[in-house]
């Protein structure tokens, strides 16, 4: 019996090994399906310069891209495949390189005017930065397709590289549309204020959650920063009215 055990345990060795390399080679034969499957997926005009490797179920991305709406798409579509592990997408947005100073006045020109028709483009209070060609939005969204909009916008637009998403979401209350819609009427109704409402992109903002009344933009004067604060708290229902309206040609504070 003493005599067997190196020859017991050197079948186990080569069991062990067997197992092994059939592990692997079933696992190559997976990431070759995954990487014909990838391949299939981004069999796309706007993926011509993007390449994929796959290794244990995750697949690496690179290459370039003419939008970063489009990096975003092929990362979708190689989550969609099956058996894939995870995604590492290292995909970069070509494409000249455009000033972050005029990147954020194109886009914030294009974000005003979005929406508009929709009826919400008042109740939408968004900001945006940019850095490095990296866009920040931010601030409160009517609601989810308002957000949305937004973001398309922003990914479809040449020179942005990447989207940094941090806007809320108004949550959905009857209260406070009836209290937006009181607002607006309150605010726009004043004599002194109705000409904000002739731009739709141009407004004065009314962002409201819970009750609380936010106004942004901008205006012309103090004297109708100073209006459309008290028009705002006349409001029944209003808990408390945030004045955020900046005048033309002054910095705000702080």
């Amino acid at each position: 019996m003493k005599a067997m055990k190196p020859m017991f345990a050197g079948s186990l060795m080569l069991a062990g090994s067997l197992l092994f390399s059939s592990v692997a080679r079933a696992q190559e034969n997976n990431d070759g399906q995954i990487q014909s499957d990838v391949m299939k997926a981004l069999d796309k005009k706007q993926f011509k310069d993007v390449q994929a490797a796959v290794h244990d179920g995750v697949v690496t991305l690179t290459g370039t891209v003419d939008v970063y709406s489009e990096k975003e798409d092929a990362d979708r579509k190689v989550h969609h495949r099956k058996n894939v592990k995870a995604v590492d997408n290292e995909i970069q947005v070509g494409g000249a390189p455009v000033e972050d100073a005029t990147l954020r006045a194109k886009l914030a020109e294009k974000l005003a005017y979005d929406r508009v028709g929709y009826g919400t483009t008042a109740f939408n209070a968004l900001t945006i930065g940019v850095q490095n060609g990296v866009v920040t939005l931010g601030g409160v969204a009517y609601g989810p397709m308002d957000k949305d909009s937004a973001l398309s916008l922003v990914a479809n637009y040449p020179g942005v590289k990447d989207v940094v998403d941090n806007i809320e979401v108004a949550p959905l209350s009857p209260m406070d549309d009836r209290i937006r819609i009181a607002t607006a009427r309150a605010v726009y109704g004043a004599p002194q204020l109705n000409r904000y409402a002739m731009d739709p992109a141009k407004p004065i903002r009314i962002t409201v959650v819970n009750g609380n009344v936010t106004l942004s933009g901008v205006v012309d004067s103090q004297g109708d920063k100073d209006i459309a604060n008290i028009r705002a708290n006349g409001v029944p229902g209003v808990f408390k009215v945030t004045n955020n309206l900046e005048v033309a040609g002054k910095r705000p504070r702080g």
